[in-house]
């Protein structure tokens, strides 16, 4: 279990630069954040500000240039390849806007994959339990094909959560769904955090999707420049949004 003293991911001047010399791009620049555990964050801003980047360097997905990533307590930048995979499969989660299910798998295969990718077995009734969890329930044995887009995000997010992990990061996870779908997988990861203290990260464009985080960090040109909490509302969320982005085209 996380120390509630400890953050799920923290960031410290965390620096990414792409490129070298003329051409160099800074993606992140000297950004610092914290994300406590049983916390939902927004992360979102213009094309370009980073906020990808941001998450796939917090994930351990991508390497900084500068700064530091801890994760549950660990510091990633000193690990090898072999103990950053090991840290991922052990303490992160993941959900992308395309689901990368396995299609020759059923739910519950896809499910338990991480797990049994990890070398562990998944305890008697954990892959029912949170399929159950995410209302698919008696969809166990269906494969993706059978499965509509907000069944198959339900299936990603569950693959997701089997491991109880640090932290789950989710990346426009309801950028592929109609209305109704996003909204019912906001509601599930709404609840992972309120039933399970999970930890959530998430990138999006949407403020309606980022209204419903306890907060929201907006960034621009590769820095945090404001932060509101979930709470304030998609007008105002989108309010910042617009102006982040009259910032960055004035410069």
């Amino acid at each position: 279990m996380t120390d509630h003293a400890t953050p799920a991911v923290e960031l410290r001047a965390a620096t990414r630069t792409y490129g070298t010399g003329e051409r160099a791009v800074t993606a992140l620049d000297r950004v610092d954040a914290r994300f406590e555990p049983g916390t939902f964050t927004a992360v979102m801003g213009p094309s370009g500000s980073g906020k990808s980047t941001l998450l796939h360097c917090a994930a351990g997905l991508d390497r900084l240039s500068g700064g530091e990533v801890v994760i549950d307590g660990v510091p990633v930048g000193g690990l090898t390849e072999r103990a950053l995979t090991r840290l991922r499969r052990a303490r992160v989660g993941f959900v992308f806007q395309s689901f990368n299910l396995v299609p020759a798998l059923t739910a519950a295969q896809n499910v338990a994959l991480p797990l049994r990718l990890a070398g562990r077995r998944p305890e008697p009734g954990a892959v029912t339990t949170v399929l159950a969890e995410v209302g698919l329930a008696g969809r166990e044995e269906h494969r993706p094909s059978e499965l509509s887009g907000g069944q198959q995000q339900r299936v990603a997010i569950a693959r997701a959560l089997v491991s109880r992990p640090a932290v789950l990061f989710a990346d426009e996870p309801t950028g592929a769904l109609d209305a109704a779908s996003g909204t019912a997988v906001l509601r599930l990861l709404r609840e992972a955090v309120d039933r399970h203290r999970q930890t959530i990260v998430m990138v999006t464009h949407d403020p309606l999707a980022a209204a419903t985080a306890d907060r929201v960090l907006f960034l621009a040109d590769g820095r945090v420049f404001d932060e509101l909490p979930g709470a304030a509302g998609a007008e105002r969320i989108a309010l910042h949004i617009a102006h982040a982005q009259h910032t960055v085209v004035t410069r």
